[in-house]
């Protein structure tokens, strides 16, 4: 347990935030079931994302993280598995890799992946934690900007309570200095060509707020108060899995928060969702069909594949797995 779990426990679920569904007291349908009910098969459709998570290892212990991410954490890719990754990435002809984690920018091995990659995409993205990024050196920022990669960074809340309530004590001024050293290296300053785009969530069981609403109130005052720019913001909804399902069970919540989950089910997200088009690759080697699945260890089409058997990205039309938590992705807007 981390020693700043007392700073860091998420304060009780305020009872407005989980509306009260009349009835609670009915069973919660399976997500399988609910498709099968509306006559929808969720199948793939052209594969042309790569996702690649390089293990757990983190620099915080963030109480929303699906994957419980820590510094504790020891599962970390190998070079032989970056070896098979970069060989299907060759093979896959992707439009977008997206590197992942835990705190992917702690895997000494980032760099020569980099590298490698960045000839075989149109988009290279990472999703790095500002902390970790602020303490680094500047090597990998460097690396960062002379592969022009997209940078996707956390930032919950501009309430500094609220932010450290999740991520720690401290995180919200060292993740203002983050944000700003990638705005002085170009990220996320107009014309530069450098994309900083940051991720926001809930810090209580509730859904996100206006996506649309929620990047215009970030980027006015982030710009007044900091003078920090970014590109897009995107407001997410907390999944029920890892840290997030242990705090919603502990205080009681977790069905409510899955009764508010399926209340907000939207079909029209069907059709957009990422498991449609991504395919997500452990720091093993092994498949899912998203990353989210990867933490419920369901393998990608109920499959257990390793990278170096696929020959090329799925084939539309193949299964995906699902389970409960992918309410979470068909909320409101839905996570896409």
């Amino acid at each position: 347990m981390s020693r700043n779990r007392k700073e860091q426990t998420m304060n009780p679920p305020v009872q407005a935030t989980v509306p009260k569904d009349p009835e609670r007291d009915l069973e919660i349908e399976p997500f399988s079931s609910h498709l099968d009910r509306l006559g929808f098969r969720l199948t793939r459709q052209i594969t042309t994302t790569l996702q690649i998570n390089l293990g757990f290892l983190c620099d915080q212990r963030c109480l929303h993280c699906h994957h419980e991410a820590g510094p504790d954490r020891r599962e970390s890719m190998g070079s032989r598995t970056i070896e098979d990754v970069v060989a299907f990435a060759g093979r896959g002809r992707f439009q977008v890799i997206d590197i992942t984690g835990g705190a992917p920018e702690m895997n000494p091995l980032l760099p020569n992946l980099l590298q490698r990659l960045s000839p075989l995409t149109a988009r290279l993205m990472i999703r790095p934690n500002l902390t970790s990024l602020n303490n680094g050196k500047g090597g990998l920022l460097d690396l960062l900007k002379n592969y022009r990669v997209v940078i996707l960074v956390s930032f919950p809340s501009l309430d500094r309570n609220e932010l450290e309530t999740q991520r720690g004590k401290g995180v919200y001024s060292k993740s203002i200095a983050a944000l700003k050293r990638l705005n002085d290296s170009g990220f996320g300053r107009k014309g530069s060509g450098l994309e900083l785009n940051l991720i926001s969530n809930p810090t209580e069981a509730c859904l996100p707020k206006s996506q649309e609403e929620e990047e215009g109130r970030f980027r006015q005052e982030l710009k007044k108060r900091w003078n920090v720019e970014f590109n897009r913001l995107f407001a997410f909804t907390n999944v029920p899995l890892g840290r997030f399902q242990h705090w919603l069970s502990q205080w009681g919540k977790e069905e409510d928060y899955l009764r508010m989950l399926v209340k907000n089910f939207t079909p029209l997200t069907l059709d957009g969702l990422m498991c449609r088009s991504l395919v997500s690759v452990s720091w093993d080697g092994y498949l899912y069909d998203c990353d989210f699945n990867l933490a419920r260890k369901l393998p990608m089409g109920h499959q257990r594949i390793h990278v170096s058997e696929m020959e090329a990205p799925p084939a539309p039309g193949t299964p995906i797995a699902v389970s409960d938590h992918c309410y979470a992705c068909t909320a409101q807007s839905g996570f896409t």
